[in-house]
């Protein structure tokens, strides 16, 4: 049995409330990542791909691949663009192509969304796992999931910021002032790791946080997740209330929105309840 854990939550202004949604669709996938290594009478052993979320990086994941990689699974963790709902779960599903065999999706926070999208119709993929995530339903974003509960003090600390579009004119991305980030986003990371994690920090763009979900995998999916009740960014009443309409196997942990800086040991031990589950 596992301690109660605790999810993450990220706010945004009314217009833009919350992090990452998701989109459908996805293709076939042909081999060119090698496939799961190992195997045993339960099968191969699936990749495990992990997404972060907003304000974020793949390295959040640093303390959960080195244990996942120390039990022997294959473990990817591209960058999440942070761009567009749709824009992002097109990227993932040519990450997931190039993957053979079986998969574990997990997303961190608006990764969720783009998890939930990038799966759909893709039987490769057998589990998918939310930590402190949104998990929206068809027309749902970020933003308005995150504003459906009080909780969320991350519209106080984030700065917006233009950024031209690649067919010309400007976006809007928004970052968590470094001042504000430690006790916004980390509040239980060491300072000194949450001042590196603040100065590295990658923006999401307004649009992806208002951009409306598409289908959602976790339907068709088992799913798995982890709420972090002294999550900031998005309510914990949020991630609870997602993550029992999706059915989804529930774990909560006492931690920050940065639970997979702070607590990577039990957020590998969900990721592998899910593996074993679905082996």
């Amino acid at each position: 049995m596992h301690p109660k854990r605790r999810t993450l939550a990220l706010a945004l202004p009314a217009t833009v409330a919350s992090l990452l949604g998701a989109a459908p669709g996805l293709p076939a996938a042909p081999a060119s990542v090698p496939a799961a290594v190992g195997s045993d009478r339960h099968g191969p052993k699936p990749t495990i791909v992990l997404i972060h979320g907003a304000f974020a990086d793949a390295s959040s994941w640093s303390g959960t691949i080195r244990r996942l990689q120390r039990a022997g699974y294959p473990v990817l963790a591209p960058a999440n663009p942070l761009r567009g709902l749709a824009a992002d779960t097109a990227y993932l599903r040519s990450v997931l192509a190039a993957v053979e065999g079986p998969v574990v999706l997990v997303g961190h926070s608006y990764g969720g969304a783009v998890i939930s999208g990038a799966a759909l119709g893709d039987i490769r993929v057998k589990a998918l796992v939310y930590i402190a995530a949104f998990t929206p339903d068809k027309g749902e974003s970020a933003a308005e999931l995150t504003a459906k509960f009080p909780g969320s003090t991350l519209g106080g600390t984030v700065n917006p910021r233009s950024y031209p579009l690649p067919g010309g004119g400007t976006g809007t991305e928004l970052v968590i002032e470094r001042a504000k980030f430690h006790r916004q986003f980390a509040d239980d990371v060491p300072a000194a790791d949450a001042a590196v994690m603040a100065a590295t920090q990658r923006p999401v763009a307004t649009a992806a946080l208002e951009e409306k979900a598409g289908e959602a995998a976790w339907k068709t999916i088992p799913s798995w997740a982890l709420i972090a009740t002294a999550d900031k960014n998005i309510p914990p009443a949020a991630e609870r209330w997602m993550a029992r309409r999706a059915g989804s196997h529930i774990t909560e942990v006492d931690a920050s929105h940065a639970v997979a800086v702070s607590r990577p040991a039990v957020v590998t031990d969900v990721i592998l309840d899910a593996v074993r589950a679905t082996r």
